[in-house]
């Protein structure tokens, strides 16, 4: 068995090479707004995500070939929302993945037309990809979930509770709420759509891959907020501090940097626990809520 950094590798590995293989070339007319597409989308990131897709599938048989298309879609969505959430009009950043963000190194309009051109095209490859092998039912359930997951009932509800919370004290039930939208859905959603690439799976391992993903969700969150205080602008790719200085809602504001690092660790032991109907079928999804809560960028 390979040891989980070389899985890891070579998920990102091939996640890098399906999208690229999938994206129009930059040259392909309107050539700015492609070329655009790529550099947001391609070379960067933990592609946990990805990764998550990978795990989940692998968990309940599904090929490789076959979850590189849900694998792609969640990955265009996740760069959609970076590239919409790094706006002036949002959170106003100009690093992302220690690079430019794409209104830097393009400008805003084109910002904006390449986040909106990678979402369709998630919808566009989960819907048309041939690799998929699923019934047209099955396809449909999953285009479904991630559009529940990247609309007013997740990302961008989550996103626009962010927005409406700046300077204001939440309670640990609506910090939680926001963030089970804003970062939590696309988690979820990634894990269900790897586990839903192989029909017929069991109503017991789809509720274990639920509470496993609900809690990563969030552990995922409070390490993101934990690293904004800790972390710095070399391992972050961005600039640290971020949420502090717009006044935004964070798990160690509300509860103190110890007791958020002990919820995290609450949060893990759930998710582990969450993984016992998958028996040896669910170690690397185990592994990979490790790397979430210990990883340091």
């Amino acid at each position: 068995m390979p040891a989980f950094s070389d899985r890891l590798k070579r998920f990102k590995t091939r996640v890098e090479s399906a999208l690229d293989t999938r994206l129009l070339p930059a040259a392909t007319s309107p050539s700015h707004l492609h070329a655009a597409m790529r550099y947001v989308t391609l070379d960067g990131g933990k592609r946990v995500r990805a990764s998550l897709v990978y795990a989940a599938g692998q968990a309940v048989g599904a090929p490789d070939s076959a979850l590189d298309v849900p694998a792609c879609a969640v990955e265009l969505i996740h760069a959609y929302s970076l590239v919409h959430d790094d706006l002036p009009c949002m959170d106003n950043d100009d690093l992302r993945r220690g690079k430019p963000t794409c209104h830097r190194a393009y400008d805003q309009a084109t910002a904006l037309l390449a986040g909106d051109a990678l979402q369709s095209y998630a919808f566009e490859i989960l819907a048309n990809d041939p690799m998929l092998t699923v019934s047209a039912a099955q396809r449909l359930r999953m285009i479904a979930l991630l559009a529940q997951a990247a609309g007013s009932h997740g990302m961008a509800g989550g996103q626009a509770i962010d927005l409406a919370s700046g300077g204001r004290t939440l309670t640990l039930a609506q910090l939680e709420d926001m963030h089970l939208r804003k970062t939590g859905a696309l988690i979820r959603v990634s894990v269900l759509l790897g586990a839903f690439t192989r029909e017929g799976v069991e109503e017991a391992k789809l509720e274990a891959f639920e509470k496993y993903s609900r809690a990563i969700g969030l552990a995922f969150q409070i390490t993101d907020d934990i690293l904004d205080v800790e972390g710095n602008a070399a391992t972050l790719g961005k600039k640290p501090g971020g949420d502090r200085e717009r006044g935004k809602p964070t798990y160690p504001l509300l509860m103190g940097l110890s007791e958020a690092k002990a919820r995290a660790k609450t949060l893990h032991a759930q998710a582990l626990e969450s993984l016992a109907p998958l028996g040896d079928n669910g170690g690397l999804l185990a592994e990979l809520a490790g790397f979430i809560i210990e990883r340091h960028q």
